[in-house]
């Protein structure tokens, strides 16, 4: 990834989330203390993904006692997900964030993929606004906390059916003031040249500086050289420390990487 598409995904990724504060403003001061009717020409099928078996019937129990709802499966990770959905044929996906061999974001990065009409929308207990932005790269439509309302949940569901996005406005707000503190913190910091952010991918990825000269092109000395730039611009000497600048940045994801950077990444 270069510099230019990095910033055009990051743009257009604030974009979205701005969007998604107003219609998340305006889905809240439009709430209603009864079930809003579902206007659709069945009911909205829902597949509910989580790893833990009394949680996945608590959700079911729950959306079945929706008008307009049906849950048409259960999995409790992200590959079991994958193989469900087309014979169950979901509108929506509802899945947590952590779970074993596939997660909630490599699941959503998936089902994007493989059905583009298939939503996502998160449901999970994580308060750590940095999954905000993930959540949007990786094409879900929406995150709605555990602890929220069944309410609540009936809406955010509508909306993502619908084609909108849907934030708990707790999430949005946490989430609007940690950008503006990670844009204040990012000024800070030197920006990094196109070239720069090419050998620190292949930092990430786990590659020897041969590996990223032969990827890229150049001699290995000018990998060299960019990678001590990168280390004393970002003030960071570490491969460790590199990579987790690199899945913060979303230059890389984290499911993408080799298991020793992967592990680094969650130290």
């Amino acid at each position: 990834m270069n510099g230019d598409v990095c910033e055009t995904l990051q743009h257009d990724v604030a974009i979205r989330f701005f969007r998604t504060l107003a219609d998340t403003a305006t889905a809240m001061e439009a709430r209603s203390p009864t079930p809003i009717p579902v206007m659709t020409s069945g009911p909205i099928r829902i597949l509910v993904v989580d790893d833990h078996p009394v949680v996945r019937r608590g959700i079911r129990s729950c959306l079945q006692r929706q008008p307009g709802l049906v849950v048409v499966g259960e999995a409790a990770d992200g590959k079991e997900a994958l193989e469900l959905i087309p014979a169950v044929q979901p509108d929506v996906v509802l899945t947590d964030l952590d779970m074993p061999r596939m997660d909630g974001l490599a699941l959503t990065e998936a089902v994007r993929r493989q059905f583009p009409d298939v939503k996502v929308l998160i449901l999970s207990m994580h308060a750590n606004t940095e999954y905000i932005l993930r959540i949007l790269q990786s094409g879900a439509r929406g995150y709605v906390s555990k602890e929220a309302d069944p309410q609540e949940l009936l809406q955010a569901i509508q909306a993502v059916y619908r084609g909108e996005s849907f934030f708990s406005a707790d999430v949005a707000r946490l989430a609007l003031q940690q950008m503006v503190l990670s844009e204040g913190a990012a000024s800070a910091v030197p920006e990094l040249t196109p070239r720069e952010r090419q050998v620190l991918i292949g930092i990430a990825e786990g590659l020897s500086n041969k590996q990223i000269a032969e990827r890229l092109g150049v001699g290995i000395r000018t990998v060299e050289t960019h990678r001590q730039h990168i280390m004393e611009k970002l003030g960071i000497h570490t491969v460790a420390g590199l990579t987790r600048y690199a899945v913060a940045k979303g230059l890389v994801s984290a499911q993408h990487l080799p298991p020793q950077n992967h592990t680094a990444t969650t130290s």
